[in-house]
């Protein structure tokens, strides 16, 4: 059925609620280690833990509303079958963008250079060649244009979903709709091009290590955030499939859901290794100072896992055609490739703020354990919001026959 209205099922509503609560008591407990400690490790880990987490959380949510631009600008067709699931995972996006947004603001406004290093005083000397570099690293800057980007992702993840869901109520065949939600979806990727694909990583994420810079650090995050995200996509189709909805999902969509997973892991692996040769390549000293704590440091074992979580395991797996159709092994690579990448986000941002002193203890797992139930609580209810399968789209009878 094509107006299948979704149900959550008691054990995920429960999973979520438990997960969300673990989260709960872990962030209460850590409120409480920062008030009673003064160890500066202790509340730079609290605040790097929450930091890395908002970020990862925020950005591979953000993946689905550049993932439904994209497709919606290219006319695509097969995405249609299951596109409410990414419409759902992008609404979420202004709820984590508030959360993100003030705890970065929260670091920014106390002055907490522990994390980042540019709000201490002198950090990056003022001169002619700095003259740029320190209005970027600035509070008003940092602050307005966070501020700014978060709200326009936020409203712009409701507004597609919005205009989905309006189109569901009227007369068959009309276009009006679509062709706005096509003009809405051109407006996010040019936000998306200054924001995610340029500047946010630079500010939230690179600027921890203010004294280093990569030219391809943002298409990096990009790359890592959009592989997760499609992920999440995919653990959500087999999902609700699992539980009798999107019916006219197929192997085939499957399939083209499991290559995008497949191509965009060797794409990080491309900006990866890009970014890593010519660094080593150069030896500058201010360039490679970045990867010796990763590489040769105590962030090894952090450093190789990466490697193999997110390029060995999905090349190695999802390289034979029938594995990109096999539930079970497509479920298994997506869940893979989503913690290889926070474990890639964690070691973007630790090493510059913990230092030598990291811990992958209580407080990291129990904080992954909210965030992730904080997603699921939120994705499943706004699923239960609409028809599963959007009602009178244009290429509703090409995703029902498409075949990769």
């Amino acid at each position: 059925m094509l107006n299948q209205e979704f149900k959550i099922p008691a054990k995920l509503k429960t999973t979520s609620l438990v997960l969300l609560v673990i989260g709960l008591i872990t962030l209460g407990a850590g409120v409480a280690t920062l008030l009673f400690s003064h160890e500066v490790v202790s509340q730079t880990r609290f605040w790097a833990v929450l930091l890395q987490n908002s970020i990862f959380f925020l950005l591979i949510s953000l993946a689905s509303v550049f993932i439904l631009s994209a497709t919606s600008l290219a006319q695509a067709g097969w995405i249609v079958s299951f596109r409410r699931i990414p419409e759902a995972i992008g609404s979420i996006v202004w709820v984590l963008g508030i959360i993100a947004g003030a705890i970065i603001l929260t670091l920014i406004w106390t002055d907490n250079y522990h994390i980042y290093h540019w709000l201490e005083k002198g950090n990056i000397p003022h001169n002619s060649l700095n003259t740029l570099k320190n209005f970027f690293l600035s509070k008003p800057f940092f602050s307005i244009w966070t501020v700014v980007v978060i709200a326009l992702w936020g409203w712009l993840g409701v507004k597609l979903r919005n205009l989905s869901v309006q189109q569901d109520s009227e007369p068959k065949g009309s276009t009006k709709t679509y062709w706005i939600n096509f003009k809405y979806s051109a407006g996010f990727v040019f936000v998306f091009a200054l924001t995610l694909a340029s500047t946010i990583p630079w500010l939230w994420i690179m600027s921890i290590d203010s004294h280093w810079f990569s030219t391809m650090f943002s298409w990096y995050t990009f790359a890592s955030s959009f592989v997760s995200g499609m992920s999440m996509i995919m653990l959500w189709i087999l999902y609700t499939k699992r539980h009798g909805y999107l019916d006219i999902v197929s192997d085939e969509h499957i399939h083209d859901v499991g290559k995008f997973m497949f191509a965009f892991s060797i794409f990080w692996t491309y900006l990866w290794f890009s970014q890593f040769m010519l660094i080593w390549y150069a030896n500058i000293p201010e360039e490679t100072i970045y990867f010796k704590i990763r590489m040769h440091g105590p962030y090894k074992f952090f450093y190789w896992l990466n490697i193999i979580l997110n390029f060995v395991c999905p090349i190695l797996i999802l390289m034979p055609r029938p594995n990109k159709r096999n539930y079970f092994v497509v479920v298994l690579v997506a869940v893979l490739i989503i913690f290889g990448h926070w474990i890639d986000f964690y070691q973007m941002i630790m090493p510059g703020t913990v230092g030598a002193d990291w811990q992958m203890g209580w407080f990291e797992i129990g904080i992954l354990c909210g965030f992730v139930g904080l997603v699921i609580w939120l994705v499943a209810n706004k699923l239960t919001k609409a028809p599963m399968v959007p009602q009178n789209h244009p290429f509703l009878k090409e995703t029902i026959i498409h075949i990769s």
